[in-house]
């Protein structure tokens, strides 16, 4: 079972649009349906229908207003006609234009597995193996940023850059260069024709390379190492292997992002009430936890990049990740044991996103599952205080204490009238540096030369400073406890 909201969201990728929702985006959708104009199979409440069959407007129109199902998906492109707009809203179904270049195989897929939360059927890297046994060479399935997600079972023989390839997991830059520049990426992003490329560098030999691509979004490719160009036979079968290939991706995107809410409900669940939530489901330790709280900002959409950092510290589930995490807004929470290096992971997340990407990160301190939401407080004034490097609590908690104070300073609930509140409207008033110079005396605790070096003036000068302040107000600098109030006064005051 899943909302309509969540349904819109998985299939925006393939080019669909919300056309109406006379429901709400709310609706819980529960099955899913083929329509069938030979055997007229009725939808049920709950379920999605695929409209396939409706060559007109006029078969649409009828298709939704005599349907019981709770949302509807047509391919087209919008706005939606009005015929169908009227049917809509008489039925109460939603209807969801897609792309026509989409085809129905693959929305019946990814619908099938977010719907009902269907499991990956069938292996990436059992593809790989077919394919290499059809096309004839060893195969590697990547994703866009040429990253490996599967490779066929032989590579025996197969060329330095291969090697390199599925060892790292990733396409080493000095052969990703000479690929770009043969134009095999801009070939891959505008066509499904596989591309022939000769071997360009002395560690990179003979590709035969195809789009694996959903409608129009290229979701990656497949990569056969060939001895020389191949026969129309095997570029057709290596063109059928990437469609399946595209079927595996749409069907695990949908499969992550369930896995993806899932988390994500948990951990708010955790950092909003502990007390219900169950920690061991995460797989995480009851005790030695901190929360990190991250930022990421790339052009100018506003949460784009927080949508990506959010895809990147969640990839690669069957828990092998160190953290657990969820998108508020644009703030990333990530729980994660204390024992883990969190700059650390906070670097690696950073490796991941756009090289134009700003990326601001605050860590908490320590806690047990029931304190975290104090963590996830030290995280968020750790954030605030990030100008780029990691702030991890455990050594900017004084940053944070004066930083709380500052806060409460502006909220007007501290007194507006004594020693320093004077020496501010003098300042202001005659344009003197008396605030500064008190502020100086009071970090070097009272040791007038180191003072005078901090502000580069002459130790006299600075003892003439602290005289003329006497006379504008009562200095009781003998007593400790106003000498405290006095310099947390100054540190929280922003001039």
């Amino acid at each position: 079972m899943v909302a309509l909201d969540r349904l819109v969201d998985v299939l925006g990728s393939l080019g669909t649009h919300l056309a109406c929702a006379p429901r709400g985006r709310d609706v819980e959708l529960r099955g899913v349906a083929l329509h069938d104009p030979a055997e007229n199979t009725p939808a049920a409440a709950g379920d999605v229908l695929l409209g396939l069959g409706t060559p007109s407007v006029a078969a649409a129109a009828r298709l939704v207003s005599s349907t019981a199902a709770s949302a509807v998906v047509l391919h087209g492109k919008p706005p939606l006609d009005e015929r169908v707009v009227a049917a809509a809203k008489k039925s109460g179904a939603a209807v969801l234009l897609v792309d026509p270049s989409v085809p129905w195989s693959q929305l019946a897929n990814v619908t099938q597995t977010l719907v009902n939360g269907g499991t990956r059927t069938g292996d990436l890297f059992g593809l790989a193996d077919v394919i290499a046994g059809v096309v004839g060479g060893p195969v590697t399935i990547e994703d866009q940023q040429s990253r490996v997600l599967a490779y066929s079972y032989r590579q025996e023989d197969v060329d330095p850059v291969r090697v390199q390839t599925i060892l790292g997991r990733r396409v080493p830059e000095e052969a990703r260069r000479a690929l770009d520049e043969f134009g095999v990426f801009s070939h891959l992003a505008s066509s499904d024709e596989p591309i022939f490329v000769p071997k360009l560098t002395p560690q990179l030999g003979n590709r035969l390379v195809a789009a694996v691509r959903a409608g129009r979004e290229l979701l990656g490719s497949v990569w056969v190492e060939v001895t020389g160009p191949v026969d129309a036979a095997r570029s057709a079968a290596l063109v059928d292997g990437a469609r399946t290939a595209a079927l595996h991706l749409l069907r695990s995107r949908a499969s992550t992002d369930l896995e993806r809410q899932a988390e994500a409900d948990l951990v708010i669940r955790l950092l909003e009430h502990p007390e219900s939530a169950d920690v061991a489901r995460l797989g995480l330790p009851s005790a030695d936890l901190r929360v990190i709280a991250v930022q990421a900002h790339a052009g100018e959409g506003e949460h784009g990049a927080a949508v990506l950092a959010f895809q990147r510290a969640t990839a690669g589930f069957g828990w092998s990740r160190p953290g657990r995490s969820a998108l508020f807004g644009n703030v990333l929470y990530t729980v994660i044991p204390a024992a883990d290096d969190a700059v650390d992971w906070v670097r690696s997340l950073v490796r991941e996103l756009p090289a134009e990407a700003t990326v601001l990160a605050g860590i908490g301190g320590p806690a047990e599952a029931t304190q975290l939401p104090t963590s996830r407080q030290e995280a968020d004034e750790c954030l605030a205080l990030s100008t780029g490097a990691p702030v991890v609590y455990d050594d900017a908690w004084a940053q944070v204490l004066l930083h709380r104070l500052a806060a409460v300073a502006e909220a007007g609930r501290l007194p507006t009238r004594g020693p320093i509140s004077n020496i501010l409207r003098y300042d202001a008033e005659y344009g003197t540096q008396y605030a500064a110079t008190l502020k100086a005396w009071l970090a070097a605790q009272g040791d007038v030369r180191a003072a005078a070096r901090e502000l580069k003036v002459h130790p006299n000068t600075l003892r003439y400073r602290m005289q003329k302040m006497a006379e504008v107000t009562p200095l009781p600098l003998d007593d400790p406890d106003q000498r405290l109030a006095m310099a947390i006064a100054l540190s929280i005051t922003r001039t």
